[in-house]
């Protein structure tokens, strides 16, 4: 029986030999094979091969009388950047593939490509094309989700990944990937994220294992929901919901998913209080609260309130913005730096992922609520963290008005939030090519300055790596999800508006500025006035229509007697709300829907007058109960 069993171990080890000495079928000759030329460098890419038993690309370089190997490729790879340093030069290439048994295809047709001075609109498609590589082919294998960062293996990041997701519609409209290549992505991803990630009364994690779902923890007490990310995830969702609108059996499976995933978010449950002011961060099935940190403003988390405002599902009332996010002593500001007003935020504006993050998909373009213009308030800090590098009031190597940018990064020290308050030299890539909606051409400077005079130094596979120090000559060569993904969204949204304009077309995205008290504004210019530069004006009343209670907000440009009266709709006098002198600024008048006897009102419609001398404001509202 031994030698029974010997003899067909044999046997079968022959075979297997056999039938792998047989397999002389190469793989297919790569297609769609194209050369890409900067001034510095130049990218040949072609359509990936989904063979089983590929093993990876040959790339063959012409040395004007034949093709010679250069290049071996790994085959989940199908690029590669050849750097040359210099301008001026002209080069051919070819690709094979080559399988498991060293069998390689014939040779694809040539391309060739050449280094150029660059025009600034090639330099955008530069840093979007291969900004984007870092979430599509280091995109994890089996969820598509991002990594944390470069080398995190498993952990993936639900924030990082919303960004990520936002990313797809820009590479297919940009002709990076196909239509269909994205379709599949998206369903990957979709799938995982409602059949196999964790998920905290319908909260993502902040990390999350690629392959099976479960949490990573963040930190001790942090294994459980992260509101914040979960927003930034949602946000990605809502704009892909939109993108996606082909009536076919995948786009639907994508716009169904989503949904899926946009209304089981609990974000009421992170109220936490049945009647609290603020949404909070986390939750754990193991600690519950224990974190105990609200989502208040100034930061970067925004977003947080517009969709838990914004939700059908799991909404929470509109007067959380104000009494919760915006309730800060510090949210207000309006002092001046550096000939920049700054209308809310604390002193310098903070660091930069503040004016991205919730801005991706959110649009701030002509519109206000109470406190300001949300682009004018990003460009505004933009310029003034430019104009703090510009100045280098700590003498920093390697500032100047072509190099700067403030934000979270890695460092010297491991990884810190870097603003002009907190600045130990560091320039963060993404602080300024991130803010390219705000300040177009000082951000394209920076591109052109940073690739042209520190080259490798800062530029790689991924593009702009995450930040460098000049000062301490130390240049990171890592990449972070959640600095690499606002990089694409926002030089897309200077581009052709793209995510602004799906985001915003989400049917629950108007009523929810509505009821924030958002109104339209046409100012675009920083010449135009401010909103704090007061005048008498009236801002509106928030919420609208409303139950219990209103809050009537005007502005007045000097110190005034003031009357406020509310009336029904015959005329009627119901409430003298205010009579009294008031100090010049933004002023904010509660009525509580009760009259002069201290008697709750009725349902319908209620007018409101401002006076003094012979100023006279007047606006609508409506009580519903």
């Amino acid at each position: 029986m031994t030698k029974l069993i010997i003899y067909m171990i044999l046997l079968l080890t022959a075979s297997i030999t056999i039938n792998a000495q047989t397999d002389t079928i190469p793989p297919s000759m790569p297609q769609n094979f194209k050369g890409i030329g900067y001034e510095k460098h130049i990218d040949v890419i072609w359509k990936a091969n989904t063979e089983t038993d590929l093993a990876g690309y040959n790339v063959y370089l012409w040395n004007g009388s034949t093709y010679n190997f250069y290049k071996q490729i790994d085959k989940t790879k199908n690029y590669y950047s050849f750097y040359l340093g210099v301008a001026g030069y002209s080069f051919k290439f070819k690709v094979s593939a080559f399988d498991l048994n060293g069998n390689e295809s014939d040779l694809s047709d040539s391309t060739e490509a050449a280094t150029h001075i660059m025009t600034d609109d090639e330099f955008l498609d530069m840093v979007e094309r291969t900004t984007f590589r870092y979430f599509w082919d280091y995109g994890h294998p089996v969820s598509g989700l991002a990594r944390e960062r470069l080398g995190s293996g498993e952990t993936v990041t639900s924030g990082g990944s919303g960004f990520g997701i936002m990313s797809i519609p820009v590479a297919v409209e940009r002709g990076y990937v196909t239509r269909e290549e994205a379709v599949e992505r998206m369903l990957k991803i979709l799938n995982f994220l409602t059949t196999k990630a964790d998920r905290f009364h319908g909260a993502f994690s902040h990390w999350l294992n690629g392959t099976n779902g479960n949490v990573i923890p963040f930190s001790n007490y942090d294994n459980g929901g992260d509101l914040v990310e979960t927003a930034y995830m949602i946000q990605g969702l809502m704009t892909i919901r939109q993108y996606f609108d082909q009536y076919t059996v995948e786009e639907d499976s994508i716009r169904i998913l989503s949904t899926q995933i946009i209304d089981e978010v609990e974000w009421d449950w992170y109220r936490r209080y049945p009647t609290g002011n603020y949404l909070y961060w986390h939750w754990s099935p193991n600690y519950g609260w224990q974190m105990n940190m609200t989502v208040a403003g100034p930061n970067e988390a925004m977003i947080v309130y517009l969709l838990a405002i914004a939700s059908t599902t799991h909404g929470v009332p509109a007067n959380l913005y104000h009494d919760g996010w915006a309730n800060s002593s510090y949210y207000v500001n309006g002092s001046t730096f550096y000939g920049y007003t700054q209308w809310v935020g604390w002193d310098y504006g903070g660091p930069l992922f503040f004016s991205h993050y919730s801005f991706l998909g959110f649009d701030p373009r002509d519109k206000k609520d109470i406190y300001c213009n949300y682009y004018l308030n990003n460009k505004n800090i933009t310029l003034i963290h430019k104009a703090y590098c510009t100045d280098n009031p700590h003498n920093y190597i390697g500032y100047n008005q072509n190099c700067w940018g403030l934000t979270a990064s890695d460092d010297p020290t491991g990884y810190r939030v870097h603003e002009p308050n907190n600045d130990n030299g560091t320039i963060t890539p993404s602080a300024a090519l991130s803010s390219l909606a705000y300040t177009p051409q000082e951000s394209i400077e920076v591109i052109k300055y940073l690739y042209r005079t520190y080259w490798t130094s800062v530029w790689g596979e991924y593009g702009f790596y995450d930040a460098f120090n000049p000062t301490d000559n130390w240049f990171a060569d890592s990449y972070l999800a959640i600095d690499q993904g606002p990089i694409i969204a926002m030089i897309e949204n200077y581009r052709s508006g793209l995510l602004w304009n799906n985001f915003m077309q989400n049917s629950e995205i108007q009523p929810m500025l509505n009821a924030i008290g958002f109104v339209p504004d046409s100012t675009t210019s920083l010449d135009d006035a401010p909103i704090n530069d007061y005048s008498f004006q009236l801002l509106g009343n928030y919420p609208n229509p409303f139950n219990p209670s209103t809050k009537i907000v005007f502005t007045l440009p000097l110190s005034e007697f003031i009357q406020i009266n509310i009336y029904n709709s015959l005329g009627q006098l119901v409430k003298q709300l205010v009579n009294e002198e008031l100090p010049a600024g933004l002023i904010e008048k509660t009525w509580d829907g009760r009259n002069e006897l201290g008697s709750v009102v009725g349902s319908g419609i209620y007018f409101y007058k401002i006076s003094f001398s012979d100023n006279l404001l007047t606006g609508k509202m409506v009580l519903s109960k």
